[in-house]
């Protein structure tokens, strides 16, 4: 064929090629923002192909590393290919199919992305390299001929050039790379400048940064019918596993859930389990990742009817290795507040990163979650959130401690370890909060019955890092994150919120303008945990008599778990008239949840309960014998639902207008006051 017509057929398949490339444009996009936010973040390009696949990696870093249209700063950027001296070593000392994959290994980080370009998509290296690069929780990308093909399944994601000539592929490859750089350009400069563009969007939430460690945990779930026949050992048939991050992981999904911009800076092992967990934080919190001595630390929990029957801990011990000490003062940098989340495995014995938490505490607020394997707070902390056991352990004066009040502990631990404040936390009855003041401070905590306190810690400790980071006082911080910790236990605790990730959580006393129906599910499966029977009233509970109490006690013994469902503001109004109520919801419903007998108070919208009923299906719907001869609007509802009505006992001569109307007649009868 002539060098006229080889021109011609070539710019004939090029038009078709890239005509179908075209299509997969919003692809290449999404890689460029990719691309970008890693680089920003400190991350690195690693490129690698054989043959014209070589050069065009090459081509690739080189844009990065120099630029590829406008004035930048240079980004990390390593063509495999290129490096002749560790291909040749490789290559003589363990194979040509792990001539990229080693190198991969040797450089790669879970922040890093790996761009692997091959015609065929068959290539041993390549495909050994891709492999390699998604166990170690590299970003996966692939430029390949004509799919489907093998390193298309290999990676996280790929575009397909479907061209039947090696040239035109690769001819097509080059575009690609050049509108990779253009997006990736693209979205550095909206990063970089966020006041340039008209596209432009400004974070204005705070920025909390969380240094700890990681842990996996995985619940097992499943039923117990029958024993092991070899042992006296119960067999669990497993229904469903799920994993989600733990430890320094909860504690920065945490913070994201109230409302914080999170990095968490923590060491992440070089295994599936590690890539597992840094995806599964990604969407919500920004990985800045260290070297992990040894596997992902796991708490593995196996459970039957949401009992645990026995949590086997392995992997570690977690310590950090490698670390970029410039990535990590770089996310220091832009903190409005940093959580120590210690789990013991070395984060806060390492003095790299004290020495890094000792330079912020100086100027922004650091809060320190402690644990009994770490290392002391450092000196400057404001705040330190041991919680009894553990303030008792570290307390200096060692056997007395066991005896020592909280408040008194708060105080010598805040002395000791030279931090502006100490909040000791003491389960259901609250904290102790010990400032530069002469006398500790008492915040009491809402009662939490019968609910899971896994996580009540990590609970506490980010709500208060959330609130500092906006600028909140310590003992303003302290209180909400009591009230949080408090709502957590009644939701159900960690668990609670893994198996529902993704949903609003669920907290006993609800806001005004009514429960989702998922959060209201979600309740109702946590109070029937172990078969529990679940009993169910409701009214306006505008002022809570005599009455009322006599109703709700006696509900109570209808079940194991008692929810009040509680008509909102507007919804009082609307049944009983201007005026009404005289005590608004969140004071109504913290009365009532004070109450021995109340496990959840709900409130709903509507004029009836109705809709608040067909998500909580409740066992019992328990009725004040008032309502006796008058059809109630819900029973079809409740009994739809598998549930049953029973009418309570009626108190006579106590009601909430009958209270009110007596009130205003004794204010009537009383003279006017002599000036």
């Amino acid at each position: 064929m002539s060098a006229n017509g080889w021109v011609d057929a070539h710019l004939a398949e090029l038009a078709d090629s890239l005509s179908a490339v075209q299509e997969q444009s919003a692809t290449v996009e999404e890689w460029g923002r990719r691309v970008a936010e890693r680089l920003r973040a400190g991350g690195r390009l690693l490129a690698a192909g054989n043959g014209g696949s070589a050069a065009e990696a090459q081509h690739l870093t080189a844009e990065l590393v120099g630029r590829f249209v406008a004035e930048r700063r240079p980004y990390s950027a390593i063509a495999l290919c290129a490096e002749t001296s560790s291909l040749t070593a490789i290559v003589n000392d363990y194979g040509a199919d792990e001539m990229f994959a080693r190198q991969v290994e040797a450089h790669g980080r879970t922040d890093d992305v790996l761009v692997l370009l091959s015609t065929s998509g068959r290539s041993p290296n390549v495909l050994r390299a891709a492999e390699r690069g998604r166990e170690l929780g590299l970003q996966v990308l692939a430029l390949t001929g004509a799919g489907p093909n093998p390193l298309v399944d290999a990676s996280d994601a790929a575009v397909c050039v479907p061209a039947g000539s090696t040239a035109a592929v690769q001819a097509v490859h080059l575009v690609l790379v050049h509108a990779l750089c253009a997006a990736v350009d693209a979205h550095l400069e909206r990063l970089e400048q966020p006041d340039r563009g008209e596209a432009a969007v400004t974070d204005d939430r705070p920025h909390v940064v969380v240094v700890g460690d990681i842990v996996l945990d995985r619940d097992i779930d499943g039923r117990i019918e029958r024993l092991c026949p070899d042992a006296p050992a119960p067999v669990l048939d497993v229904t469903a596993t799920r994993d989600s991050p733990g430890g320094a992981g909860l504690a920065a999904l945490l913070c994201a859930a109230g409302g914080a911009r999170v990095t968490l800076v923590t060491p992440v092992a070089r295994d599936l389990d590690g890539r597992g967990l840094v995806e599964a934080l990604r969407p919500e919190v920004d990985v800045v990742a260290l070297g992990h001595d040894g596997p992902t630390r796991r708490k593995v929990r196996a459970r039957s009817d949401g009992h645990s029957l026995v949590r086997v801990d392995d992997g570690g011990p977690g310590t950090p290795t490698t670390l970029s000490e410039d990535r990590v003062r770089a996310a220091l940098a832009t903190a409005d507040a940093v959580l120590v989340s210690d789990y013991g495995a070395g984060v806060t014995t390492d003095e790299r990163l004290r020495a890094l938490l000792t330079e912020v505490a100086a100027r922004c607020p650091v809060v320190w979650d402690p644990h009994p394997r770490g290392g002391a707070p450092v000196a400057g902390a404001t705040l330190v959130t041991p919680n009894l056991a553990e303030a008792r352990q570290a307390a200096p004066d060692g056997a007395s401690a066991d005896a020592a009040s909280p408040d008194a502990l708060a105080q010598t631990l805040r002395a000791a370890w030279a931090a502006r404040a100490v909040a000791v936390t003491a389960g259901d009855r609250g904290a102790f909060l010990a400032t530069t003041g002469d006398e500790p401070l008492f915040v009491p905590a809402t009662p939490a019955r019968g609910g899971d306190t896994c996580g009540a810690g990590d609970r506490f400790a980010a709500s208060a890092a959330v609130a500092l980071a906006r600028g909140g006082l310590v003992s303003a911080a302290v209180g909400a994150a009591v009230a949080d910790a408090s709502a957590w236990v009644v939701a159900g605790g960690a668990e609670a919120f893994r198996s529902r990730r993704g949903m609003p959580q669920v907290t006993g006393r609800q806001p005004v303008g009514g429960a989702p129906d998922e959060e209201v599910a979600a309740l109702a499966t946590r109070l029937r945990l172990g078969g529990r029977t679940l009993v169910a009233t409701g009214g306006c509970f505008d002022i809570v008599h005599a009455g009322h109490v006599a109703t709700l006690q006696a509900a109570r013994r209808l079940g194991d778990a008692l929810v009040v469902v509680m008509n909102s503001d507007d919804s009082v109004r609307r049944l009983k008239g201007e005026g009404r109520p005289v005590v608004g919801s969140a004071d109504r419903a913290r009365v009532l949840e004070a109450l021995d007998c109340v496990d959840a108070v709900v409130v709903f919208d509507e004029d009836d309960p109705r809709e608040i009923l067909a998500a909580l299906q409740p066992d019992v719907w328990a009725k004040g014998g008032d309502y006796g001869g008058r059809p109630l609007p819900e029973t079809d509802v409740v009994r739809a639902g598998g549930g049953r009505v029973v009418l309570l006992p009626y108190l006579d001569g106590r009601s909430t207008s009958s209270l009110i109307e007596r009130t205003g007649r004794a204010r009537a009868r009383q003279p006017e006051e002599v000036a």
